[in-house]
Protein backbone atom coordinates (compact mmCIF):
# COMPACT_ATOMS: atom_id res chain seq x y z
CA UNK A 1 0.00 0.00 0.00
CA UNK A 2 1.40 3.37 -1.02
CA UNK A 3 -0.23 5.98 1.22
CA UNK A 4 -2.31 6.08 4.39
CA UNK A 5 -4.27 9.30 4.98
CA UNK A 6 -5.26 9.91 8.60
CA UNK A 7 -7.99 12.47 9.33
CA UNK A 8 -8.66 13.27 13.01
CA UNK A 9 -12.16 14.58 13.59
CA UNK A 10 -14.26 16.01 16.40
CA UNK A 11 -17.85 17.08 15.66
CA UNK A 12 -17.17 17.43 11.95
CA UNK A 13 -20.43 16.01 10.58
CA UNK A 14 -20.79 18.85 8.07
CA UNK A 15 -17.25 18.43 6.67
CA UNK A 16 -16.08 14.86 7.03
CA UNK A 17 -17.76 13.41 3.95
CA UNK A 18 -16.06 16.00 1.73
CA UNK A 19 -12.72 15.25 3.41
CA UNK A 20 -13.01 11.52 2.75
CA UNK A 21 -14.21 12.02 -0.81
CA UNK A 22 -11.37 14.43 -1.57
CA UNK A 23 -8.75 12.11 -0.05
CA UNK A 24 -10.05 9.14 -2.03
CA UNK A 25 -10.21 11.18 -5.24
CA UNK A 26 -6.59 12.25 -4.73
CA UNK A 27 -5.42 8.66 -4.29
CA UNK A 28 -7.28 7.55 -7.43
CA UNK A 29 -6.11 10.50 -9.53
CA UNK A 30 -2.46 9.86 -8.65
CA UNK A 31 -2.69 6.11 -9.12
CA UNK A 32 -1.79 5.49 -5.48
CA UNK A 33 -2.96 2.43 -3.61
CA UNK A 34 -4.08 3.61 -0.23
CA UNK A 35 -6.43 3.95 2.67
CA UNK A 36 -8.31 6.73 4.41
CA UNK A 37 -8.49 6.42 8.21
CA UNK A 38 -10.96 8.70 9.98
CA UNK A 39 -10.53 8.87 13.75
CA UNK A 40 -13.64 10.25 15.44
CA UNK A 41 -12.38 11.40 18.83
CA UNK A 42 -15.60 11.18 20.84
CA UNK A 43 -17.86 13.35 18.70
CA UNK A 44 -21.35 14.09 19.99
CA UNK A 45 -22.75 14.44 16.47
CA UNK A 46 -22.94 12.05 13.52
CA UNK A 47 -19.32 12.45 12.35
CA UNK A 48 -18.56 8.72 12.35
CA UNK A 49 -21.80 7.81 10.60
CA UNK A 50 -21.29 10.46 7.90
CA UNK A 51 -17.77 9.16 7.29
CA UNK A 52 -18.94 5.55 7.04
CA UNK A 53 -21.61 6.55 4.53
CA UNK A 54 -18.95 7.59 2.00
CA UNK A 55 -18.16 5.08 -0.75
CA UNK A 56 -14.53 5.85 -1.65
CA UNK A 57 -14.34 3.36 -4.52
CA UNK A 58 -13.13 -0.21 -4.78
CA UNK A 59 -9.47 0.82 -5.01
CA UNK A 60 -9.43 2.88 -1.78
CA UNK A 61 -9.92 1.39 1.67
CA UNK A 62 -11.90 3.36 4.27
CA UNK A 63 -11.62 2.80 8.00
CA UNK A 64 -13.54 4.75 10.63
CA UNK A 65 -12.36 4.46 14.23
CA UNK A 66 -14.58 5.95 16.90
CA UNK A 67 -13.47 6.77 20.44
CA UNK A 68 -16.23 6.60 23.04
CA UNK A 69 -15.01 9.85 24.60
CA UNK A 70 -12.83 12.78 23.63
CA UNK A 71 -9.15 12.21 24.40
CA UNK A 72 -7.50 15.00 22.38
CA UNK A 73 -6.16 15.60 18.91
CA UNK A 74 -2.81 14.01 19.68
CA UNK A 75 -4.52 10.82 20.82
CA UNK A 76 -6.66 10.76 17.66
CA UNK A 77 -3.71 11.21 15.29
CA UNK A 78 -1.74 8.60 17.23
CA UNK A 79 -4.59 6.11 16.87
CA UNK A 80 -4.66 6.65 13.12
CA UNK A 81 -0.90 6.52 12.62
CA UNK A 82 -0.55 3.31 14.58
CA UNK A 83 -3.22 1.73 12.37
CA UNK A 84 -1.70 3.06 9.12
CA UNK A 85 -0.30 0.39 6.81
CA UNK A 86 1.05 2.54 3.99
CA UNK A 87 4.64 2.94 2.87
CA UNK A 88 3.97 6.63 3.51
CA UNK A 89 1.55 8.25 5.96
CA UNK A 90 -0.14 11.64 5.90
CA UNK A 91 -2.23 13.30 8.55
CA UNK A 92 -4.51 16.10 7.43
CA UNK A 93 -6.85 18.25 9.48
CA UNK A 94 -10.54 18.06 8.62
CA UNK A 95 -11.98 20.92 6.58
CA UNK A 96 -9.78 20.76 3.46
CA UNK A 97 -7.64 23.71 4.56
CA UNK A 98 -4.89 22.28 2.31
CA UNK A 99 -5.65 20.54 -1.01
CA UNK A 100 -4.56 16.92 -0.92
CA UNK A 101 -2.64 17.49 -4.16
CA UNK A 102 -0.11 19.49 -2.16
CA UNK A 103 0.97 16.22 -0.52
CA UNK A 104 2.81 15.38 -3.74
CA UNK A 105 5.53 17.86 -2.78
CA UNK A 106 6.07 16.12 0.53
CA UNK A 107 5.94 12.69 -1.08
CA UNK A 108 8.66 13.73 -3.51
CA UNK A 109 10.91 14.74 -0.59
CA UNK A 110 10.37 11.37 1.08
CA UNK A 111 10.75 9.31 -2.08
CA UNK A 112 13.97 11.05 -3.07
CA UNK A 113 15.49 10.37 0.33
CA UNK A 114 15.82 14.02 1.34
CA UNK A 115 14.11 13.37 4.67
CA UNK A 116 12.01 10.96 6.71
CA UNK A 117 9.46 13.58 7.81
CA UNK A 118 7.92 16.25 5.54
CA UNK A 119 5.89 19.14 6.96
CA UNK A 120 3.60 21.43 5.06
CA UNK A 121 4.30 25.04 6.00
CA UNK A 122 2.20 28.17 5.64
CA UNK A 123 5.22 30.41 6.14
CA UNK A 124 7.48 29.61 3.19
CA UNK A 125 7.86 32.17 0.38
CA UNK A 126 6.17 29.84 -2.14
CA UNK A 127 3.17 29.11 0.10
CA UNK A 128 -0.17 30.58 -0.94
CA UNK A 129 -2.62 31.79 1.69
CA UNK A 130 -6.30 32.12 0.81
CA UNK A 131 -8.57 32.97 3.72
CA UNK A 132 -6.30 34.31 6.47
CA UNK A 133 -6.48 34.12 10.24
CA UNK A 134 -8.00 37.06 12.08
CA UNK A 135 -5.44 39.72 13.11
CA UNK A 136 -5.63 38.40 16.68
CA UNK A 137 -4.83 34.83 15.60
CA UNK A 138 -1.98 36.06 13.38
CA UNK A 139 -0.44 37.92 16.32
CA UNK A 140 -0.74 34.90 18.61
CA UNK A 141 0.75 32.69 15.88
CA UNK A 142 3.79 34.97 15.56
CA UNK A 143 4.33 34.98 19.31
CA UNK A 144 4.00 31.20 19.41
CA UNK A 145 6.53 30.69 16.61
CA UNK A 146 8.96 33.01 18.40
CA UNK A 147 8.55 31.37 21.83
CA UNK A 148 8.44 27.70 20.87
CA UNK A 149 12.18 27.25 20.15
CA UNK A 150 12.94 28.86 23.52
CA UNK A 151 10.46 26.75 25.46
CA UNK A 152 10.68 23.43 23.61
CA UNK A 153 14.03 23.49 21.85
CA UNK A 154 12.57 23.06 18.37
CA UNK A 155 14.79 24.37 15.52
CA UNK A 156 14.03 27.89 14.36
CA UNK A 157 14.53 26.59 10.83
CA UNK A 158 11.14 24.86 11.16
CA UNK A 159 8.68 27.61 10.34
CA UNK A 160 5.33 25.91 11.01
CA UNK A 161 5.36 23.17 13.63
CA UNK A 162 1.58 23.24 14.09
CA UNK A 163 0.46 22.92 10.48
CA UNK A 164 -2.05 20.08 10.22
CA UNK A 165 -0.60 18.59 7.04
CA UNK A 166 2.40 16.31 7.64
CA UNK A 167 3.86 13.28 5.88
CA UNK A 168 6.15 10.52 7.12
CA UNK A 169 7.76 7.35 5.99
CA UNK A 170 5.19 4.86 7.22
CA UNK A 171 7.65 2.95 9.41
CA UNK A 172 8.86 6.22 10.96
CA UNK A 173 5.31 7.39 11.66
CA UNK A 174 4.45 4.14 13.40
CA UNK A 175 7.64 4.29 15.45
CA UNK A 176 7.35 7.94 16.51
CA UNK A 177 3.63 7.96 17.28
CA UNK A 178 3.93 4.62 19.04
CA UNK A 179 6.19 6.31 21.60
CA UNK A 180 4.21 9.53 22.06
CA UNK A 181 2.55 10.39 25.36
CA UNK A 182 0.88 13.74 24.54
CA UNK A 183 -2.85 13.47 23.86
CA UNK A 184 -3.38 17.19 23.25
CA UNK A 185 -2.35 19.87 20.76
CA UNK A 186 1.34 19.76 21.70
CA UNK A 187 1.68 16.33 20.12
CA UNK A 188 3.17 18.03 17.03
CA UNK A 189 6.05 19.33 19.14
CA UNK A 190 6.58 15.96 20.77
CA UNK A 191 6.79 14.20 17.39
CA UNK A 192 9.29 16.79 16.14
CA UNK A 193 11.48 16.42 19.21
CA UNK A 194 11.36 12.63 19.05
CA UNK A 195 12.17 12.64 15.34
CA UNK A 196 15.20 14.88 15.79
CA UNK A 197 16.49 12.90 18.74
CA UNK A 198 16.18 9.72 16.69
CA UNK A 199 18.24 11.31 13.93
CA UNK A 200 15.41 11.68 11.44
CA UNK A 201 15.50 14.59 9.02
CA UNK A 202 12.59 17.02 8.74
CA UNK A 203 12.00 19.12 5.64
CA UNK A 204 9.24 21.63 4.93
CA UNK A 205 7.35 22.18 1.70
CA UNK A 206 5.04 25.01 0.60
CA UNK A 207 1.28 24.57 0.63
CA UNK A 208 -1.89 26.36 -0.40
CA UNK A 209 -3.81 27.05 2.78
CA UNK A 210 -7.08 28.66 3.85
CA UNK A 211 -8.10 29.31 7.43
CA UNK A 212 -11.01 27.26 8.76
CA UNK A 213 -13.13 29.69 10.83
CA UNK A 214 -14.44 26.66 12.75
CA UNK A 215 -11.03 26.06 14.37
CA UNK A 216 -11.49 24.74 17.94
CA UNK A 217 -8.22 25.95 19.46
CA UNK A 218 -8.45 29.11 21.59
CA UNK A 219 -4.75 29.96 22.04
CA UNK A 220 -4.73 32.21 25.10
CA UNK A 221 -7.47 30.33 26.91
CA UNK A 222 -5.62 27.07 26.24
CA UNK A 223 -2.18 28.41 27.24
CA UNK A 224 -1.95 26.81 30.72
CA UNK A 225 -2.96 23.44 29.31
CA UNK A 226 -0.49 23.73 26.42
CA UNK A 227 2.35 24.61 28.78
CA UNK A 228 1.47 21.66 31.00
CA UNK A 229 1.56 19.36 27.98
CA UNK A 230 4.96 20.72 26.98
CA UNK A 231 6.37 20.15 30.47
CA UNK A 232 5.06 16.58 30.41
CA UNK A 233 6.65 15.96 27.01
CA UNK A 234 10.03 17.32 28.10
CA UNK A 235 9.90 15.24 31.27
CA UNK A 236 9.04 12.06 29.33
CA UNK A 237 11.90 12.61 26.87
CA UNK A 238 14.35 13.22 29.71
CA UNK A 239 13.24 10.02 31.46
CA UNK A 240 13.81 8.13 28.23
CA UNK A 241 17.30 9.57 27.93
CA UNK A 242 16.30 11.87 25.06
CA UNK A 243 16.93 15.37 26.50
Amino acid sequence: MDLSIVIPALNEQDKIARDVEAAAAFLRAEGLSGEVIVVDDGSTDSTAARARDVHPGADVELSVVRHDRNHGKGFAVRTGMQAARGEYALFADAGLCVPFEDALRGLDLLRCGHCEVAHGSRHLPESQIGRRHTPYRRLVSRLYRWALPLLAGTPRALTDSQCGFKLYLGSVARELYGRCICDGYMFDVEVILRALRQGYRIEEFPIRWSHDPDSRLRPLRSLPRLLAQLVAVRRALAQEGLP
